[in-house]
């Protein structure tokens, strides 16, 4: 017999964003829960550009938008193309509500905070070393001191899961499905990020950035503006960084120094450094997500949607849902996997898997055709532009023919019709 001296409802491996919705939606209910958590404090370990979406976090958080530690509001969204010393940007910019802005260390321990006051108990600095499994079901974790029980065990533990792999929920994480993400948080004064950005206090602006010192990598680099600070940070999959034997820290490095990039953070003081896997195998790396009384959340689930650089607010949705699962097998007193299952109906009816699957095939292009996408046509198009604003007293007839003559020079024709085949069944598995 079990010792359940130590039984609640439900056990959350994890405080980030997907185990405090699951918890909180439970709590709510008038759930007993217990969050274990092995950082410091919820937000102590995460790696985050970041910004959290309005809709989906009012879902779980009603309240966040006046009570919340959020940074600024984000009104522009920006497209930046570096080449090694020039750049093309596109800006959208809508002054509304969609997005903010925030630092996960002080947001987390507030969702933290909520949590708590709806009811969920918070363990921190502890680690869950396996799961405890009886008649085929899991029914507890233990962790370094002792050991918990629970009619279902939530794992929101992040990319890496441990223990969704040691019950075989999952396998080994492949390196071409995982990003090394890392990041600094740049101490500015707010009148200087306000000029710099074109920015009022409370504005926010989010720069998404592609080449530079990423050219002909699958990696992506991003910067988001903070009251008094700048995130500046950059993603590159396992794999490329082994293969071309790089430092995600260098390749940070360059990034900084780029003409385009080096003015909005120049005089700065790094005031945190940080880094941190993140899934990037997009929907056909999604693992088995429950079985008998245990459910897989978040980046756990590997519920990141990378051409969007949405993570937070699928971790979120993704917990809830699980939440609202659990609910059901409570009244119905079955928390088997066909119960349990109920989830991923969930996620499938929601936006989180419809736009991950509308996504499936985008990775394995982008494996394929990266040195074509992410160097070749992002030359290209500051090339383009490059002719397109030059004054070089040559008639501009004769610049436009000898542009689009270099696209077939420079590139095989065979390859171009490859790079063009790539992107119809692409954008034929989006569409249809």
């Amino acid at each position: 017999m079990l010792n359940r001296e130590n039984k609640t409802d439900v056990i959350i491996v994890g405080a980030g964003p997907a185990g405090i919705a699951c918890g909180i939606t439970l709590a709510r209910a008038g759930k007993e829960v217990v969050i274990i958590e092995r950082g410091l404090f919820a937000g102590s370990k995460n790696v985050f550009g970041g910004a959290i979406y309005t809709k989906p976090t009012l879902e779980i958080f009603p309240n966040f938008e006046t009570e919340a530690p959020v940074e600024r509001r984000n009104i522009e969204h920006n497209f930046a193309i570096l080449g090694e010393k020039d750049s093309t940007t596109i800006t959208y910019r809508k002054d509304d509500n969609t997005s903010y802005s925030v630092i996960r260390g002080k947001f987390d321990r507030w969702a933290a905070e909520e949590a708590r006051k709806a009811g969920a108990y918070i363990v921190e600095e502890t680690v869950v070393r396996e799961l405890i499994k009886e008649n085929d079901k899991i029914v507890g974790v233990k962790t370094e001191l002792e050991e918990f029980y629970a009619d279902v065990v939530i794992l929101a533990d992040g990319v890496n899961s441990l223990l969704a792999k040691q019950i075989g929920l999952r396998k080994d994480i492949q390196t071409k499905d995982v990003a090394l993400s890392v990041k600094e948080v740049i101490k500015l004064d707010k009148e200087t990020i306000n000029q710099r950005f074109r920015l009022k206090d409370d504005e926010g602006s989010i720069v998404e950035i592609f080449g530079g010192p990423m050219l002909g990598m699958l990696g992506l680099g991003f910067m988001y503006t903070n009251k008094d600070s700048v995130t500046i940070g950059l993603g590159v999959t396992l794999n490329e960084l082994v293969e071309e034997g790089l430092r995600p820290y260098d390749i940070l490095e360059k990034l900084k120094q780029h003409p385009t990039i080096a003015p909005l953070i120049e005089g700065g003081t790094i005031k945190e450094y940080s880094a941190h896997l993140i899934p990037e195998g997009g929907y056909k790396a999604i693992p088995q997500l429950c079985d008998n009384g245990v459910v897989i959340v978040g980046d756990a689930a590997m519920l990141v949607n990378n051409l969007h650089w949405e993570g937070t607010n699928l971790a979120m949705i993704s917990g809830k849902l699980a939440a609202e699962t659990v609910l059901e097998a409570f009244e119905k007193k079955d928390f088997s996997k066909s119960t349990l299952s109920i989830y991923e109906t969930k996620l499938k009816n929601s936006f989180v898997l419809k736009d991950m699957e509308t996504y499936k095939d985008l990775m394995d292009v982008m494996h394929s055709r990266k040195k074509a996408f992410l160097s070749y046509y992002m030359k290209k198009i500051n090339a383009f532009f490059e002719m397109f604003t030059s004054v070089d007293g040559v008639p501009k007839k004769e610049n436009y023919h000898k542009f689009i003559k270099s696209i077939f020079t420079d590139r095989k024709i065979s390859e171009l019709f490859k790079d063009a085949w790539a992107i119809i069944k692409l954008l034929w598995s989006i569409l249809l």
